[in-house]
């Protein structure tokens, strides 16, 4: 064409410069196809198919609307165009030789931002149907993003240079070394990310607690090079991915999943006012329905065992005391509590004694997993242990303070 051009000029009498001249055109003439294979593809591609995906019920055709991949298509169909004017319209000359470069390395680039803008669409809809919670899509995509990279930045490179692609890939041997040390996050990421989806070891949305990285929360992301945990006071907290591997840590999802989150606390009773009950205090407590049954069963028990014991003498016979009843009530309050799992352990346990007392551990589980339920449900089992402890003669052991000292000196006056 741009010999035409300049066969034409020439014929016409036109003197100044007509190889410059027909040249210009030439480009002009290229410049105003582009512009108009651009606009064609904007209008088919960007404001009519992208529409129609907009409109899809796949959720994955949805999805692509939302990239840039029409975008990138109608780049790469004007860089096709541009590659093939280019060939067609110009003689050979270096600047066909330079501008047919940018137009490749323009082709590929698109090629690139195409791939991204699937592989971004591809992520989004493993997100919404739930595959990525099990699996680490996200570092995947990654791996597979960070290698087209390279694989087009070597075309680039290539192309660059005028040498073919082979002659970088041989040289690449010699610098394993280097590439290793480079990518060393990345590929160790992609193992970490492989066995733990494989072995089933974390998911986002879990519950994960690591002390050494003042990790605990839930799992927001997992990448290819870091794991992000949104901590319960909303900072966020980044651990390479990599680390879940090598080093320990917690995941409360199997908690979740059970059912049932455990409650396990004591308090301290007096060991002063452990003693044994009388019977009036036997008579009181077995007007209790959560009591009565256990107080009859031991008593026929404990009378069948000192028939011929001399029951004059503390010392003497097997009596009730008023820590186990207190024991006892509780255990069978806890068997009667409507939020506490009956299928799992529930137990009320006497602890070795220490300086503040007598431990007496609660341990159960609450059939409600949520934070806030389970705090709720703790705490009301404990309230009703502080107050009802004083019926059966016990006192829960706790420091003096001033009001105490104070107390104690109205007394004594």
């Amino acid at each position: 064409m741009q010999q035409q051009i300049q066969n034409w000029l020439v014929s016409n009498n036109v003197a100044f410069y007509p190889e410059y001249l027909a040249l210009a055109l030439a480009l002009l003439g290229i410049l105003i196809c582009c512009v108009g294979v651009s606009y064609v593809a904007y209008l088919v591609l960007r404001r009519i198919m992208q529409n129609v995906c907009a409109k899809s019920s796949f959720l994955f055709v949805r999805s692509l609307s939302e990239t840039q991949l029409f975008t990138h298509i109608n780049y790469l169909v004007v860089a096709i165009v541009l590659q093939q004017l280019l060939v067609l319209w110009l003689q050979p000359s270096t600047l066909q030789k330079v501008l047919l470069v940018i137009a490749q390395v323009w082709l590929l680039l698109c090629v690139l931002f195409i791939a991204f803008a699937l592989l971004n669409a591809l992520t989004r809809w493993t997100f919404e149907r739930g595959f990525a919670g099990n699996f680490p899509v996200r570092g995947l995509i990654q791996t597979i993003k960070l290698l087209l990279s390279i694989g087009i930045g070597i075309g680039i490179i290539s192309l660059l240079i005028g040498q073919s692609p082979l002659i970088l890939l041989s040289g690449l041997g010699a610098m394993t070394a280097v590439l290793m040390l480079v990518f060393k996050d990345p590929i160790l990421g992609l193992v970490a990310g492989i066995q733990l989806s494989a072995n089933n070891m974390l998911s986002i949305g879990d519950w994960l607690e690591m002390s050494k990285y003042n990790a605990d929360g839930a799992v927001v992301d997992i990448g290819l090079t870091t794991v992000k945990v949104r901590n319960w006071d909303n900072t966020v907290t980044t651990i390479p991915t990599y680390a879940l591997i090598s080093d320990s840590f917690k995941n409360w999802r199997p908690m979740s999943e059970s059912g049932g989150r455990r409650i396990k606390r004591s308090v301290m009773i007096d060991v002063s006012t452990v003693r044994f009950i009388s019977e009036d205090e036997v008579n009181r407590l077995t007007r209790s329905p959560l009591l009565s049954e256990y107080i009859i069963a031991k008593s026929h028990e404990l009378e069948q065992a000192n028939r011929e014991a001399d029951m004059s003498l503390g010392l003497n016979g097997r009596r009730l005391t008023n820590l186990g009843t207190f024991r006892a009530y509780l255990a069978r309050y806890l068997k009667n509590h409507p939020h506490v799992h009956q299928e799992m352990t529930v137990m009320v346990r006497q602890l070795a004694p220490t300086e503040n007392g007598v431990p007496l551990e609660i341990y159960c589980f609450s059939n409600d997993v949520a934070w806030v339920n389970y705090e709720g449900i703790q705490a009301d089992i404990f309230d009703h242990i502080f107050a009802v402890v004083g019926e059966f003669g016990l006192r829960i052991h706790q420091s003096p303070t001033g009001y105490d000292m104070q107390i104690g000196l109205h007394h004594k006056d």
